[in-house]
């Protein structure tokens, strides 16, 4: 008998990555709104070619990046932007494809907090992710990687 569970074809994932950054939070956020920054950090990783990136940053704007693997296969993030509170938060959702496939949807809410060190930074995300997806422990992972290549960004 198939349950109700081996049916569903959507998994349903939250994580948290929290990050203390050694520079403000104007300087952070800048990371993140600036589009020549945010390629740097975000698109222009190791293994990866850049296609395209273009950035619309903000609320109601747009982000799109399509990427290539060593392997030649194609990568999309599609990313639209819902709250923007300048050096204090930025809400998105954001939907990857890996060869043309849909493999998952996110809601990400980033939230700077100025210390007497710098930044604490907290990265939540909320997703669903679809049959074939790389899964909530690949992501998180991902992110974190993203978040090194960031701290680089900062140390600029």
């Amino acid at each position: 008998m198939t349950t109700v569970m081996e049916k569903l074809s959507v998994t349903h994932s939250s994580f948290v990555i929290e990050r203390s950054y050694p520079t403000t939070p104007e300087r952070v956020f800048a990371a993140f709104a600036d589009p020549a920054k945010k390629r740097r950090w975000f698109a222009e990783g190791e293994g990866f070619g850049v296609r395209e990136f273009e950035m619309d940053f903000r609320v109601g704007g747009s982000e799109h990046s399509r990427f290539h693997m060593k392997d030649g296969t194609p990568l999309a993030n599609d990313t639209s932007y819902h709250d923007i509170e300048p050096n204090r938060r930025i809400v998105f959702a954001y939907t990857m494809s890996v060869g043309g496939r849909r493999i998952s949807t996110s809601l990400s809410t980033i939230e700077l907090l100025p210390t007497e060190k710098g930044t604490d930074f907290v990265y939540t995300e909320q997703a669903a992710f679809f049959e074939g997806s790389d899964g909530p422990k690949i992501r998180e992972a991902g992110w974190s990687g993203l978040f090194e290549q960031l701290a680089k960004e900062l140390a600029r």
